[in-house]
């Protein structure tokens, strides 16, 4: 005999706002053009200012600070009750707390426009990525996204229903793998290429970084496998501007040219950060509230195991024939390179080798990273404002 009465229905996820909307398109148009920009770089040179990756760095800079100061001002002169309850006061003016993250992003970028370009115009080309407004801009457009980031917890934080959570959780996880990105932009002259993957360094580097965003995501968005889920998100974002940015061609613009490139110069092939991720989210999974201590060494040192393990050999198959293809994007160099055979051949084995002592001090990273992470994974679960 069956029953009458019908399965209560799923409560249907409630529309993320515009306002949210508006700033993780702003963060992952920064993203996108930071990237683009690097391979301009390697590819064209700075030829102007106005590059089309420039305008995608600084439209998503003015889209964040437009959409989040005019919710400061509707906050702040007609905001609702609840509204003005869940946000946060500055200079008599009220809004949420990534709106102001977002609104100090934004205004950092535009600082550092000017800069950059005095800069260039006086030195140059950048010998290094972080010159002094590249960190400028690297800090602004961090600021965005950590503001977007903020936006998406509070709306997480506060949903009613467990479909507007893991709606909220999977544009937090989104706005993790960007920041994810973010790290490894800026350590990609330590753990950006596979040629580094057999010095210790580049362990030390990954080990201090990697594990704080991958945990702190994974402690505070309430979807399933939530670490996984930004690393998965992280190698998407870098596997697709890998395959866009070889089918433009490039032409070198500035002396001197010994490779002379036809076609953009792809990023590196991303980190497998997905398998060390998959672990440290079993862990998180398995382990207990009020144990962060000895998860922060668990997790510290599967993180570190898994990742040497999986990047050793993934950085040798990037070094061989077989990574060679658009797929991958490997052997492919800046336009002032002189080629060698340095290109098949890892880096700073000698002087840096990978060793006992070495792993050690990587391992003691981790177990810090993992444990800062927890904290501000912990401070976000809370987050209201």
């Amino acid at each position: 005999m069956t029953s009458s009465v019908a399965p209560p229905a799923r409560a249907a996820a409630p529309p993320v706002p515009w306002r949210v909307w508006s700033v993780v398109l702003a963060s992952t148009s920064a993203v996108v053009g930071v990237m683009w920009d690097i391979s301009w770089h390697r590819s064209i040179g700075r030829d102007t200012f106005w590059t089309p990756a420039h305008l995608a760095i600084y439209v998503g800079g003015a889209l964040a600070g437009v959409s989040c100061g005019w919710l400061v001002l509707r906050t702040s002169f007609a905001g609702t009750p609840d509204e003005r309850a869940a946000s946060v006061s500055f200079w008599g003016f009220r809004g949420a707390l990534g709106a102001w993250v977002c609104i100090w992003g934004a205004i950092a970028m535009i600082v550092s426009a000017p800069f950059d370009n005095w800069w260039h115009n006086a030195y140059g080309l950048d010998v290094k990525v972080l010159s002094p407004p590249h960190v400028i801009l690297a800090l602004g457009f961090t600021g965005i996204q950590l503001g977007a980031m903020l936006l998406v917890l509070s709306l997480q934080n506060r949903a009613a229903t467990d479909a507007g959570r893991r709606a909220s959780g999977l544009l937090l996880a989104y706005g993790a793998a960007i920041l994810l990105q973010n790290v490894s932009i800026m350590g990609i002259e330590q753990v950006g290429f596979a040629n580094d993957a057999h010095n210790a360094l580049y362990y030390k580097v990954a080990a201090g970084t990697f594990p704080l965003l991958l945990v702190a995501v994974a402690r505070a968005a309430r979807i399933a496998w939530p670490g996984t889920t930004a690393a998965a998100f992280y190698m998407a974002i870098s596997l697709v501007m890998i395959w866009i940015l070889q089918l433009f061609p490039a032409t070198p613009k500035l002396a001197p040219v010994f490779n002379p490139v036809t076609h953009m110069v792809p990023p590196p092939f991303p980190l497998l950060l997905v398998v060390p991720a998959a672990v440290v989210d079993l862990l998180m999974r398995r382990a207990g509230p009020g144990r962060d201590w000895r998860l922060s060494v668990l997790a510290g040192l599967a993180f570190l195991a898994v990742f040497v393990v999986v990047q050793w050999f993934v950085a040798e198959f990037l070094l061989s024939a077989h990574a060679r293809n658009f797929f991958f994007g490997a052997d492919q160099w800046d336009y002032t390179a002189r080629l060698g055979p340095w290109r098949y051949q890892f880096w700073s084995i000698k002087p840096d080798p990978v060793t006992a002592q070495g792993l050690a001090v990587a391992a003691g990273l981790a177990i810090a990273s993992v444990r800062v992470g927890l904290w501000w994974g912990n401070w976000m679960q809370r987050l209201q404002r």
